[in-house]
Order: C-alpha cells, then sequence, then structure tokens
C-alpha cells in the first residue's frame, strides 16, 4: 500500500532525528520540551472548545481511557515501583551504599558479558562470510 512508503520515510527520520539529536542532550531536552508543552497545550484548547467536557466529565472519561489503556497505574504510580514492591525490595533512598554498590557491579559485569556476546557474534559472522 501507498501509506507504507510515507510509515517507512517518516520511521527513517524519526532515526536519524534521534541519532542526531541524542549526541546533545540540552537541544534535546528544549525541543522535547517544547513538543510536550505545545502537544498539551493543543488538547487543553481541544478540550475547551467541547461543550461537554466540564471538569467531573473529563475526570470520569480520562480515567477509562487511561484504565483501558493500561496506562493509569503506569503513568501515576510507575512500572519500577509496583515490580520493587512485588520482589519485596527496599526503595533506593532505603537502599545502603554497597547494595547500590553491588548492583553497580553486577551492571558492569552484565555489560561486559554483553561486549563479549557481541565479540563471538562478530567472529561467527567473519566466519560465515568466509
Amino acid at each position: 500500500m501507498w501509506w507504507h512508503g510515507i510509515v517507512k520515510f517518516f520511521d527513517r527520520l524519526e532515526d536519524r532525528i534521534r541519532m542526531y539529536l541524542s549526541k546533545r542532550p540540552i537541544l534535546y531536552t528544549m525541543i522535547g520540551g517544547f513538543g510536550v508543552v505545545l502537544f498539551w497545550r493543543g488538547v487543553w484548547i481541544t478540550a475547551d472548545e467541547v461543550p461537554f467536557l466540564n471538569g467531573p466529565v473529563s475526570i470520569i472519561l480520562s480515567t477509562l481511557i487511561l484504565l483501558i489503556t493500561g496506562l493509569f497505574v503506569s503513568f501515576f504510580i510507575g512500572d519500577r515501583i509496583i515490580l520493587s514492591g512485588l520482589k519485596g525490595e527496599k526503595k533506593l533512598v532505603e537502599k545502603t551504599a554497597s547494595g547500590v554498590k553491588t548492583e553497580a557491579e553486577i551492571l558492569m559485569e552484565l555489560k561486559e558479558e554483553v561486549k563479549q556476546i557481541e565479540e563471538e557474534i562478530g567472529e561467527i559472522k567473519e566466519m560465515h562470510e568466509k
């Protein structure tokens, strides 16, 4: 279909822009913040123009939308808090410095393992190309 080409074009454009902006975090933050504010401003103005969207109706409608899409809890509480509660973990502020250090060491070990796996995959690709 014709729209697949349009989607592919914008997907590639997004990738290029993200790669460019990821090297410039302050610019990325400013552009992203500007976009978010304009988006919510547009939503707010549009909602003001719909006659039946008064305060209580807006609360009920938004709660239903967020519950149906599964975003209600994750938006207001966050997945990390829920998962840490299910695992019985302490909050980050309650963890000792050694506990945080241990997690950092685990992350470094995982990073090294990923690097080794990537090297092995590269070697396999080279052998396969020959």
